[in-house]
């Protein structure tokens, strides 16, 4: 049975990959490669990509890795009804009830907010007496 499946290629911490053909018992790295039909830059996100080629190994049976699948799919690529996309992970929190924003949160106190109205009518007053003069 045949795999398409992403090898790793680039240098230290700078992947790229060879999206590829091979058989699906042997490593992907053995090197043993049926056909290369793509390439793929996770920094830049570049594709190249054969998909009349995709197209006629997916007809004959092929099957897709899940991130193969994925990016197939995002680039416009008909996949078989047969395969099946990985579901979107959901992340929870272990303890949800001691969050931050789950907490109740604390009534302001109202003293301070008064004393800040009563200062400002004396003030007003002084403040129109130059104005006057």
């Amino acid at each position: 049975m045949l795999a398409i499946r992403m090898q790793r290629n680039g240098r230290t911490h700078y992947p790229t990959y060879r999206i590829v053909v091979q058989e699906a018992q042997r490593h992907p790295l053995s090197g043993r490669v049926v056909a290369e039909v793509g390439n793929y830059n996770p920094d830049t996100k570049a594709l190249t990509l054969d998909k009349k080629a995709v197209e006629k190994y997916l007809k004959n049976g092929a099957q897709p890795s899940t991130r193969v699948a994925f990016i197939l799919k995002k680039n416009g690529v008909k996949l078989p009804d047969w395969v099946k996309l990985a579901p979107k992970k959901s992340v929870k929190a272990k303890h949800a009830d001691k969050l931050r924003k789950n907490q109740p949160k604390e009534e302001a106190p109202a003293e301070p907010a008064e004393a800040p109205a009563e200062a400002a009518p004396a003030e007003e007053p002084a403040a129109e007496a130059p104005a006057e003069a």
